[in-house]
């Protein structure tokens, strides 16, 4: 089954490179900016926090190679996420905004997609400047792209506290409500880190209509994802909401029985030429988009149908000495499967075509015994017919 490719935009592209030009700060320096953001994101997340959009060059760094980086992680996950229903309008709330990742993604999705009514986006972040630049940004694509029925507003809030969500609560019930690389920055401190990133999210579903989806995309990192672990099984614990994707159950999740372990993303894309650019001037990959995520709902409604022989890959497909191996999750757990080459079939074929986020339905998975153990590993046999039920 194919690889879906995540894009960018042209139209969006351009409106990025007028303000980045605008701006007038050298290529290498901007380079140096995006290592520099790159360092605090990854290695440096104790002093992290978003007061680098209120820096003219990280802000505009940021613009310029995070921005479509970030932006088509959400894309992919709108495409994911249950189609709207045809009403005369769709309402988003885009929390810890910053320059528009989410916003902007919104924005383009719906004009390419064509749906029906006016789209309404509000915006809220702690950096007057950031807010700015989605605005400008904004603008400049909906002008571009000959957009109609598309409005925009913009809240300063500190996120931490309560009264942003008062300010935005007229604005409501929401349809989507996006936090995207947010929940990491915030609550980072405290006595319960965790259980104040859960309090945001139940005052998110506060604001959500009954038929809404809210987005949490985090970084591909240890830290960030087995937090967003931890918020997600508080959240199921307290029966808040169900998951629409990526899990396949509601209970705890397994990544987080051993420490080292966390479950993330990794998707097709096609880096714009101003990304490549970037990354060969400081050594970065960026061929590939990772990044942890939940889409969470109300209404009980769920990626695919549940079943206990079908499982999420959460894993590359691993090739080893005259066999493959892959991880599964699903309500019974994490569980390493293989099959070995010389066990190929027409039965099984699609196993070869596994990939990190692909949904698999497996009919039957042996687990041999060998001196009264049972294999923890279970083995793929000729007859066991294997399919992808859906790709990434």
């Amino acid at each position: 089954m194919r690889r879906l490719n995540a894009t960018v935009s042209p139209l969006l592209l351009d409106a990025i490179n007028e303000l980045v030009e605008r701006e007038r700060f050298s290529q290498g320096g901007l380079a140096r900016a995006v290592a520099e953001l790159s360092r605090r994101f990854i290695k440096d997340r104790t002093h992290l926090s978003r007061t680098y959009l209120d820096d003219d060059l990280l802000r505009v760094a940021y613009l310029q190679y995070f921005l479509p980086v970030n932006l088509a992680k959400v894309q992919l996950l709108l495409d994911e996420m249950p189609a709207p229903e045809p009403v005369k309008g769709f309402s988003v709330l885009d929390i810890g905004s910053g320059p528009g990742t989410a916003t902007l993604a919104v924005l383009g999705w719906w004009h390419q997609r064509k749906l029906p009514g006016a789209l309404s986006v509000t915006a809220v972040d702690s950096s007057s400047r950031g807010l700015g630049q989605a605005g400008l940004l904004w603008d400049r694509y909906y002008r571009m792209a000959g957009i109609q029925e598309a409005d925009l507003q913009t809240y300063v809030g500190n996120l931490e506290r309560r009264e942003w969500s008062e300010q935005v609560r007229q604005k409501g019930p929401f349809d989507l409500i996006i936090l995207a690389n947010c929940l990491n920055e915030i609550h980072t401190k405290g006595t319960d880190p965790i259980e104040a990133k859960t309090g945001l999210v139940v005052e998110c579903l506060s604001l959500l209509t009954p038929p809404g989806t809210i987005m949490i995309v985090e970084p591909a990192l240890r830290e960030t994802s087995r937090a967003l672990h931890q918020v997600r099984d508080r959240l199921l614990q307290e029966k808040r909401c169900t998951i629409y994707s990526p899990c396949l159950h509601e209970g705890n999740c397994p990544a987080l029985v051993k420490p080292d372990d966390w479950c993330h993303e990794e998707r097709a894309w096609e880096p714009p030429v101003s990304i490549q650019e970037i990354d060969e001037e400081v050594g970065f990959i960026k061929d590939a988009l990772k990044f942890s995520y939940l889409l969470l709902r109300k209404d009980g409604k769920t990626i695919v149908d549940r079943k206990p022989d079908v499982y999420r890959v959460v894993s590359e497909l691993r090739v080893m000495k005259g066999e493959k191996r892959a991880w599964l999750c699903n309500e019974q757990g994490r569980q390493e499967v293989g099959r070995q080459d010389r066990l190929a079939s027409p039965h099984n074929e699609a196993f070869d075509h596994w990939h990190r986020g692909a949904i698999v339905q497996i009919e039957r998975i042996v687990r041999k015994e060998r001196k009264g153990k049972v294999s923890a590993l279970g083995r793929i046999e000729p007859d066991s017919t294997v399919e992808i039920i859906r790709g990434v």
